[in-house]
């Protein structure tokens, strides 16, 4: 007799992104509460297994879920506000509006909007900072999306929640001492703005809070060359360097961005085990530069891609980083500096082993979380299959996503939203603007 299993993704070809590269010509994925029990040839697993619910993939790229770990959902709100200036430009402008448009109301809806771009995109993680992150937490538990997020500290002088420093960290703790009652075996996470935004005695405390709690600490670090020299002149060391002799570095630690490094702060990076969020549209789009991301890897460093917001990049599209990071890093003149395998690793078990999740997501392997999407590839652009990840690499774009998966959850099937109600959440972003 068959065994039961409650979803069946069969026929395509199967991008596994194990160690190997390994991919399953003609295969299938076998789902049984939200863990992936088995991958091979679709004839088989379908002679295995019967499903209560399956996707046909035939003429389909099978792959993991993408992987953003960067990004602040709620920017959708400013999209195309904020374009055509410099970093330090864009914040002088997007915190002003932050401090007078940002509300729990106003975030549900705006991170709505972005939940659904990102399923259309194939993302099915993301690694979110940013204001009110209970209300971001609530659309995505509605929608069956994975979301991480937690508290954030930016010591501005007129944060949107009104809330003084010494404050938010007794509401920070409380929300992780919350969160490890309410959902244990979860990674939590805390979010430091940056080090031109906190002092290192905040830096240190916020560090020791996290660490505490085993939680994952994200900041953003090295995004310019201003921004480095205005670290430098006010604590006589560059954003790394001061993290690094505070203590912070190290595997529980994820930067955003790193563009402006030099070789000793790479060196420090592998060797403390720190992990890189590389935003390639968005480094791109502020005149930030190129982040050393060859180096990077070289070294040993673990590199993850995000999109960065929505105003400072325009798109949650991971695939759009793929290109970027496939291509960008080709322009001093070496095509081999990023392959399409490792801009698609990048953006999959790269992502997953950057938020410390390696173990459950990033790869279609048994015993992992099923999050996963199918590509159609049949439009022109895409044919001939030669390459899966070449056509991931430089020829796919985020329309192509025909079905997204989480936790073993059907959120798009043939290009319609399932668990989110799409049109009324445009109408809902629309009013407040």
């Amino acid at each position: 007799m068959s065994e039961r299993v409650d979803l069946l993704v069969h026929g395509g070809d199967v991008l596994t992104v194990d160690d190997a590269g390994t991919v399953v010509r003609e295969g299938a994925v076998a789902v049984r509460d939200g863990d992936i029990l088995a991958v091979g040839p679709a004839l088989e697993l379908r002679a295995r297994y019967e499903a209560a619910e399956s996707l046909d993939a035939e003429g389909c790229l099978v792959l993991p879920g993408l992987v953003n770990t960067h990004t602040h959902l709620a920017m959708t709100l400013l999209r195309g506000r904020a374009d055509d200036v410099t970093l330090q430009g864009f914040l002088e402008r997007v915190l002003r509006w932050e401090a007078e448009l940002l509300s729990p109301k106003n975030v549900t809806a705006a991170v709505r909007v972005a939940v659904a771009e990102s399923v259309r995109a194939g993302v099915t993680s993301a690694l979110d900072m940013y204001w009110f992150h209970e209300a971001a937490e609530s659309v995505a538990r509605d929608a069956g999306w994975r979301l991480l997020t937690g508290p954030t500290f930016m010591d501005v002088p007129e944060p949107p929640d009104k809330m003084a420093y010494p404050d938010r960290m007794a509401w920070a703790r409380a929300d992780l001492a919350r969160r490890a009652e309410a959902q244990p075996g979860t990674r939590p996470v805390l979010f430091a703005h940056s080090t031109y935004t906190l002092s290192p005695e905040q830096l240190v405390e916020i560090a020791a809070l996290a660490r505490e709690f085993g939680a994952l600490l994200h900041i953003h670090a090295a995004e310019n060359a201003t921004e480095v020299a205005t670290v430098e002149v006010r604590h006589g060391k560059r954003p790394v360097e001061l993290l690094d002799s505070l203590g912070l570095l190290g595997p529980d630690l994820l930067l955003a961005h790193a563009v402006d490094l030099t070789g000793p702060e790479i060196a420090a990076l592998a060797r403390t085990g720190t992990s890189v969020a590389h935003c390639p549209v968005s480094n791109l789009k502020l005149g930030c530069g190129i982040a050393p991301v060859p180096r990077l890897l070289g070294a040993g460093v673990t590199v993850g891609l995000g999109t960065d917001g929505s105003v400072s990049s325009n798109t949650l599209d991971v695939l759009g980083a793929v290109r970027q990071a496939a291509l960008v890093h080709k322009a001093a003149g070496d095509p081999t500096a990023v392959g399409a395998e490792q801009a698609v690793r990048m953006a999959t078990i790269g992502g997953a082993r950057a938020l410390g999740l390696g173990d459950r997501l990033g790869s279609l392997e048994a015993g992992k979380r099923a999050d996963l999407i199918v590509l159609d590839l049949g439009r022109p652009h895409l044919r001939p299959r030669h390459d899966p990840w070449s056509t991931l690499a430089y020829a796919a774009h985020s329309p192509d996503v025909r079905d997204t998966v989480v936790d073993g959850r059907v959120l798009m099937r043939d290009r319609v939203l399932l668990t989110i109600a799409e049109e009324a959440a445009l109408t809902e972003l629309e009013a407040l603007i």
